[in-house]
């Protein structure tokens, strides 16, 4: 939604033309619901977010708790040890698909911008290295399944994605390194046709995402 949204618990035919999100909520202060959810700032002023109907005029933590109890059973994983600019990217979508949270491995600091500030509804872990996220795959019992075109790989097109997994990718250019290919119990990678050796990190992540979506998520939940 780019142009108009509509007031999701308010008059559904309140639209701003041209504009993303929505104004102060109609009809003044007495016209606000009477909810702990909703944020008095934001009725008051309008809700200008990259957030979808359903959130509009929510605060920020009423989000993010309703995202985490709405969580699929897959987190996401990425190696940063080059500064990736994809990690924004892998953070944005798998809000999306309401994955159950994100790691990163290595630096901490990473760029933001590709995010669209869904970084701060989403659970974001920080691992100093893979023995890190192993520990924590181990102790939610999440199957570590690496996405990587190397040689063994299972295609990702005909590979059975587990429930309960923690999908890892490495950084764009050298891909996963050894370590994290020798902690993953299967290791998939994805088809390709063209001349290039390997796709952007951002996009193969989107991929395998939305293959699990495909295998695992309940669509009548979608927004």
């Amino acid at each position: 939604m780019t142009e108009q949204e509509t007031v999701p618990a308010g008059p559904t035919e309140w639209t701003v033309p041209g504009q993303v999100g929505v104004g102060p909520w109609p009809g003044g202060r007495g016209a606000w619901p009477d909810d702990e959810r909703y944020d008095p700032a934001l009725l008051e002023h309008g809700d200008r977010r990259n957030v979808v109907d359903v959130y509009r005029y929510w605060r920020r933590d009423a989000v993010a708790a309703d995202l985490a109890a709405r969580a699929h059973p897959f987190h996401v994983a990425i190696e940063n040890f080059g500064h990736d600019h994809n990690i924004g990217t892998v953070v944005r979508t798998a809000n999306a698909f309401a994955a159950a949270g994100v790691h990163i491995i290595g630096r901490r600091r990473w760029n933001r911008r590709g995010a669209m500030v869904t970084d701060r509804y989403q659970q974001i872990h920080h691992h100093a290295d893979v023995a890190g996220l192993v520990r924590f795959a181990t102790e939610h019992r999440l199957a570590i399944v690496a996405v990587d075109n190397t040689p063994g790989a299972v295609p990702l097109e005909t590979a059975r994605l587990p429930r309960q997994c923690l999908l890892l990718f490495g950084q764009e250019g050298p891909g996963l390194t050894g370590e994290a290919r020798a902690a993953a119990s299967l290791v998939v990678s994805i088809a390709q046709f063209g001349s290039t050796r390997s796709i952007n990190a951002g996009v193969a992540a989107g991929i395998a995402m939305h293959t699990w979506i495909r295998a695992h998520a309940d669509l009548t939940r979608a927004w």
